[in-house]
């Protein structure tokens, strides 16, 4: 019997410690739950301020190099080629002696026109003298008029052939001088297509001898598309006034800067572009034309433009965004317009205003209409790039 009562007993304060324990956490757990939770701290961001700067936009063609002088040389005369003055590659300056074409026919024929010319002087100087026999005597009404007007139809005859005799020397020596050819402008020749022995014809099917290509300055020709044609134009007075910066396709290492030539007097309407020319020096002699190039035409006046730096634009789908801190020091997204490219940042056509503080760092961390603890960075950038052209 008493054991009986003990285990009763036993039982009845176990039970009462598990209802105990039991109150004991649920009390805990509620006061937990019922406590307000700790907020975190806001994130630290760093923001660039907008400021419009002033700038010079730039858009980017592919172009081919032209020379802004090249002469095909061709004979003049027919013969043959006697010495070849020059080799290959040369660098030759205008007037310089390229061929010789065997001058012995035209030295003939120089003497034979001075011959003529001698002729036609004798009989001009003998049709003087009866002219003026022919007016003494027509004076003394000593001859008939039909006599005197011979006279002076004769002296006129000889006059014009003195002229006609005169005209064949001056192209006979001209002929003796085109035997000896030279170079038409300065520049670097190639090779000779004919050599010493081979017989020339000239005319229309006159043979090519050699080229000369001038490559102290060259063209770069590109096709620039309507918009931008548009653009830059509009802003400007003078297009000669566009600078241009070209680096070859094949090695961007040296820029070159030129500036605008001309544009052509029409647009293309099968591509929707106008071709352009720029005109750059051959500073380092290693341009040649035919090379490709990278083309950079800019406006020739500065624009006013916001500019945002490349690490502080997001990317939604297809959609472009910063984030920008209002008075709160709330983040707020905000979608933009890009522009072009510019040494680092981004031209912000649309969505932003001068003034707003941009994050431009911690975009991964950061979400829309979250507090944050800005602090102003790149206090300089603006001036910076401001100044450069």
């Amino acid at each position: 019997m008493s054991s009986t009562i003990s285990s009763r007993k036993f039982l009845t304060l176990s039970a009462l410690a598990i209802l105990t324990g039991i109150a004991s956490f649920y009390y805990v757990t509620h006061v937990e739950a019922s406590a307000p939770s700790a907020v975190p701290p806001a994130p630290a961001v760093d923001v660039v301020i907008l400021q419009p700067q002033e700038i010079r936009t730039w858009a980017s063609f592919s172009g081919r190099l032209a020379p802004v002088e090249s002469a095909a040389v061709k004979p003049l005369v027919s013969g043959t080629i006697q010495q070849v003055l020059f080799t290959e590659g040369q660098q030759v300056k205008q007037g310089q002696p390229l061929f010789v074409i065997d001058p012995r026919p035209h030295q003939a024929s120089v003497q034979r026109a001075q011959a003529q010319l001698a002729t036609a002087q004798s009989r001009a100087k003998l049709a003087q003298d009866e002219l003026k026999r022919a007016q003494q005597l027509i004076a003394a009404k000593l001859v008939s008029q039909s006599i005197y007007d011979s006279a002076l139809s004769a002296h006129q005859v000889a006059q014009a052939d003195v002229k006609q005799a005169e005209a064949a020397l001056s192209q006979a020596k001209l002929d003796l001088e085109y035997a000896h050819i030279s170079a038409p402008i300065s520049g670097r020749v190639s090779r000779a297509e004919l050599t010493i022995g081979n017989v020339v014809e000239a005319g229309a099917n006159a043979p090519l001898l050699t080229q000369i290509v001038a490559n102290d300055k060259f063209y770069a020709e590109f096709n620039v598309d309507e918009a931008t044609y548009i653009q830059f134009v509009r802003n400007t007075k003078n297009t000669r006034e566009m600078p241009v910066e070209l680096t070859l396709a094949s090695d961007s290492s040296v820029t070159y800067s030129g500036n605008i030539s001309a544009f052509d007097n029409r647009l293309d309407t099968n591509s929707g572009t106008i071709r352009a020319r720029a005109i750059f020096d051959n500073k380092d002699g290693a341009l040649t034309a035919g090379m490709f190039a990278n083309v950079r035409l800019g406006s020739a006046e500065k624009v006013q433009a916001l500019l945002v730096p490349e690490r502080a634009i997001g990317t939604n789908q297809s959609k472009k965004f910063v984030l920008v801190v209002d008075e709160n020091n709330t983040a707020t997204y905000q979608e933009i317009t890009l522009g072009d490219h510019y040494q680092g940042q981004r031209v912000v056509m649309a969505g932003v205003n001068a003034g707003d503080k941009i994050i431009v760092n911690g975009l991964s961390h950061v979400r829309p209409n979250s507090l944050v603890n800005p602090s102003v960075t790149q206090a300089g950038a603006a001036a910076a790039v401001a100044s450069n052209p």
